[in-house]
């Protein structure tokens, strides 16, 4: 692990009250230095602004207007795009193989490359199915 990572861990750790008293001394010498003391400042704030009331936050002055001068400079998005909402030959178009396929079924076709007769009236009655009781 990074050595400057886990310092800042023992740091964060020791500024919540969470770190164990064998890492104490670690984190006390690492706030000797300038790295220690910023991170040091840095986590008071984010917990200070974790425990502040929303809308409470102390911007400095004129901030709103460089948001706004740096929110004007950003390139504006590229268009996405937008999909046409599907029609009724798109929904028919989707569902025509399955009507096909029951067709063919129903017509008596194989997909073997013959032609299927024409019926000239209704289809022959099969035999009912008859159940055996055990």
């Amino acid at each position: 692990m990074d050595t400057n990572k886990k310092i800042r861990e023992y740091i964060s750790a020791f500024a919540d009250g969470e770190l164990p008293d064998a890492d104490l001394e670690l984190a006390l010498a690492a706030l000797r230095e300038p790295d220690g003391r910023q991170a040091w400042d840095l986590y008071h704030r984010i917990g200070d602004a974790l425990r502040s009331e929303p809308g409470q936050a102390e911007l400095s002055p004129g901030f709103a207007a460089r948001l706004s001068d740096r929110l004007d400079a950003e390139p504006l998005p590229l268009r996405r795009h937008v999909a046409r909402a599907p029609s009724t030959a798109d929904a028919l178009a989707a569902i025509a193989p399955t009507v096909v396929a029951g067709a063919d079924a129903l017509n008596g076709s194989k997909r073997t490359g013959q032609a299927v007769a024409p019926h000239d009236g209704p289809a022959p009655e099969a035999a009912p199915a008859v159940v055996k009781r055990v």
